[in-house]
């Protein structure tokens, strides 16, 4: 072999060997993704058994049930659906009804979304991007705030 043909093997075998390590990590990612949904959503396109979810929306007033063991039920709406949730553990302390609120975990076989993780509004002006642009696409976000299918604000959560 040549000089010219010994370094073009071995730059091609850099190149395998790098495109290979980066197929690895890219398929070990997607194992850990997970994908925003609105209620309304979750509710048209059922995701698979086990799929991994961020679901985004308010919390639905008078839902917020808190039982033993740390275990509180509510129901995240995004005025238009509305999908059960369970969660087992601390609430942040922000989390209220009329608030918004991302939850993360899987939608269990009896339709209640299962929840490990729960986020919820860090002050008075904050809504997560994908709730946001989701409200606006239907027509039910102004001025920083939720309307209601009337054009008047929603009520029970300033600022959102």
């Amino acid at each position: 072999m040549t000089r010219k043909t010994k370094r073009l093997a071995g730059l091609f075998g850099i190149l395998a060997v790098v495109a290979t390590a980066a197929g690895l990590v890219l398929t070990a990612l997607s194992d850990s993704v997970a994908f925003f949904n609105s209620p309304t959503d979750v509710v048209a396109r059922l995701p698979g058994d086990g799929q991994r979810i961020r679901l985004g929306g308010i919390v639905e007033a008078g839902t917020v049930q808190r039982g033993e063991d740390q275990r509180v039920t509510f129901r995240v709406t995004d005025t238009l659906q509305s999908v059960p949730v369970v969660y087992s553990g601390l609430l942040p302390d922000l989390f209220r009804e009329g608030q918004g609120v991302v939850a993360e975990g899987h939608l269990g076989s009896d339709r209640v979304f299962v929840a490990d993780t729960v986020l919820a509004k860090h002050d008075e002006t904050y809504m997560p991007k994908e709730v946001v642009d989701d409200l606006k696409a239907r027509g039910l976000w102004k001025d920083g705030a939720i309307v209601s299918s009337t054009g008047a604000p929603a009520t029970g959560g300033a600022g959102l």
